[in-house]
């Protein structure tokens, strides 16, 4: 398994779909689950301070996991890895699903403004 270090991973879709899921099974070890708290405590929903604290903690969770599959162990790993599941997202609804799963373990909920008719008045009315 040497020379999988040296190439980049090429994982099928089945493949793909178990990394997934060891991936956010990571995520919900008792260690992982006390960093990620402990991150996410930190950024008190600031999406900057997301970027400065929860970002680093889910990319070596993610990291962890992923070496073993042949993706280096930084961040440039996590984006091959990331740009590999993309790549399945739309001919998998199982992996679109385990993707979005993943993302929503380390990104905040986005809200979005509202938009069309009925929103216009409740702006002014704030």
């Amino acid at each position: 398994m040497a020379s999988a270090a040296s190439q980049p991973a090429a994982l099928s879709a089945e493949q793909a779909k178990v990394v997934l899921a060891e991936v956010i099974q990571a995520f919900s070890a008792p260690e992982n689950a006390v960093r990620m708290d402990e991150a996410r405590d930190n950024a008190c929903n600031d999406m900057g301070k997301m970027l400065q604290f929860v970002l680093p903690v889910a990319t070596q969770i993610q990291q962890e996991v992923i070496k073993a599959y042949g993706f280096s162990c930084d961040g440039e790993g996590v984006l091959k890895f990331a740009r590999l599941v993309k790549s399945y997202e739309a001919q998998d609804p199982e992996i679109a699903s385990l993707s979005g799963k993943l993302k929503a373990l380390f990104l905040p909920p986005m809200t979005l403004p509202p938009h069309g008719p009925a929103a216009g008045g409740s702006v002014a009315a704030s």
